[in-house]
């Protein structure tokens, strides 16, 4: 944690865009200003270079085991892409099994990646049960694993998928306890109908995975959840939105005092539906869920992050390879294991197809790939911003620099990109991971293992939804 002065950079947060220089010490930022002294510093010349906040990706499954697989990036090879992506801090999923001890399964995604992390992380926890011995167990697990988020999922019948019920006493346990609940909102009862009659009538290729998960029914969901959450006067977020049946819902939540916020990944909002029906299986490349909608989507998904009508961007970072993992699918699409490579192309996608074509500004770049996320999950001031105090994770990015997308040059393990051949404005040359460069002009300088595990701060329910984050 040497000491390290930024000069010259254009510091961009939620809120402001200017000139200056960034003196970092211990690890945190100490001064902002221009013309900071430099004694015993290591100078970093940021001239025509933004620098941004380190990027926060609320939503990555790293070593999950999945469809009888495992997702083939694991902690170390997911945190390194994620770094060259400009991603300092993950939020990753801790699944759990019923009937067995919380505290067994957080121990289990400890041990995975304890020595592998290259950025700093945390857990959300799966809460697949409710009753008294798991509502015991939730205190300690904020309290002692600084763990402060419970996803429910209301897909994947037989697998994960929790009813109602569990739904419901989560909100209202967590609304007491200072948490946040999250759910995969699409409806599964209807999805497993659908998914079982089309593979009847013989509908087996890639296509059908879309088709039998139609918008209405992430739609419904997300109404549903958003209508529990308002009787428990409880507090959701909304993973990966990926159609206006969806985001309309939580507007509409939200419109109604409901503390309801979402998130949408970059996938939805550059792909579509089309890329599913690609011959030889190749559209095998983009099942995951929800899936990719008709492009009509696009910009109203768009359209709501800059409204703030979603709030986040994670990347649902779940990779499996083409060959040997996907096409385990091969004449049942319910068996392609769902998920994309996504991790290392967040920021990017976000910055060239947001900020370069005018769609969004770079308040709102910065806002939803980090200010917010650190705000919603317990990581701000510390996380999300560059400020006075705050930790030093500082991505130096190239507006002026421009690169291609493909799975020959990323740093993810998975055999292909879903963004092959897609052309990014923008580079991000180096980042700084409290304090420290873990990227340093485009070469790896990070070693597995000094990520750090983040205990977050609980959930504030005094402030309700149109206090915390202002719609621009």
């Amino acid at each position: 944690m040497s000491k390290k002065l930024i000069t010259n950079g254009t510091i961009v947060t939620a809120s402001e865009v200017y000139e200056g220089d960034v003196l970092i010490e211990g690890g945190k930022v100490s001064a902002i200003g221009k013309n900071l002294a430099r004694e015993g510093a290591e100078v970093i010349d940021a001239k025509n270079h933004y620098l941004f906040p380190g990027g926060i990706d609320p939503h990555t499954h790293l070593e999950m085991p999945f469809g009888g697989t495992v997702t083939k990036d694991d902690f170390e090879t997911g945190t390194i892409a994620a770094a060259f992506g400009g991603t300092t801090t993950i939020i990753d999923f801790c699944l759990t099994e019923k009937g067995k001890p919380l505290k067994e399964a957080i121990d289990v995604w400890h041990n995975k990646s304890k020595d592998k992390a290259v950025v700093d992380y945390s857990f959300h926890l799966m809460i697949g049960e409710i009753n008294e011995e798991v509502l015991s167990q939730l205190p300690e697990v904020i309290e002692e694993e600084g763990i402060t988020s419970f996803k429910v999922f209301m897909a994947y019948k037989d697998v994960f998928q929790a009813d109602d019920e569990t739904l419901y006493q989560t909100l209202i346990a967590a609304k007491e306890l200072g948490a946040l609940v999250m759910v995969h909102a699409e409806n599964g009862d209807v999805i497993h109908y659908l998914t079982k009659k089309a593979l009847e009538e013989g509908k087996t290729d890639p296509i059908f995975h879309a088709l039998t998960r139609p918008p209405e029914a992430e739609g419904e969901a997300t109404g549903r959840a958003a209508q529990l959450t308002h009787m428990a006067d409880s507090q959701l977020y909304v993973v990966h939105v990926s159609c206006n049946e969806a985001v309309e819902k939580i507007s509409e939540a939200r419109r109604k005092g409901a503390e309801v916020y979402g998130e949408t990944c970059p996938q939805y909002l550059v792909l579509d539906q089309s890329y599913m029906e690609k011959p030889d299986f190749e559209g095998a490349k983009y099942v995951w869920s929800p899936p990719l909608r008709d492009k009509s989507n696009q910009e109203l998904l768009w359209r709501a992050l800059k409204n703030g009508e979603l709030q986040t961007i994670g990347s649902d970072q779940c990779s499996f390879d083409f060959n040997g993992q996907k096409d385990l699918g091969r004449g049942d699409f319910t068996k392609i294991p769902n998920g994309g490579p996504i991790i290392e192309d967040r920021f990017s996608l976000l910055y060239s197809e947001g900020v370069a074509k005018g769609r969004i500004s770079l308040q709102k770049f910065v806002e939803v790939t980090s200010t917010n996320t650190a705000r919603l999950f317990g990581l701000a001031p510390e996380k999300g911003t560059i400020a006075v105090g705050s930790d030093a994770d500082i991505v130096i990015f190239n507006p002026d620099a421009s690169r291609t997308i493909s799975a020959k040059t990323h740093h993810m393990a998975v055999d292909y990109s879903a963004f092959e051949g897609m052309e990014v404005e923008g580079e991000i040359v180096s980042v700084l991971s409290r304090g420290d460069f873990i990227v340093k002009n485009k070469e790896l300088t990070a070693v597995p293992g000094r990520g750090e595990f983040l205990k977050r701060q609980k959930f504030n329910t005094s402030e309700r939804s149109e206090e915390r984050f202002t719609v621009m």
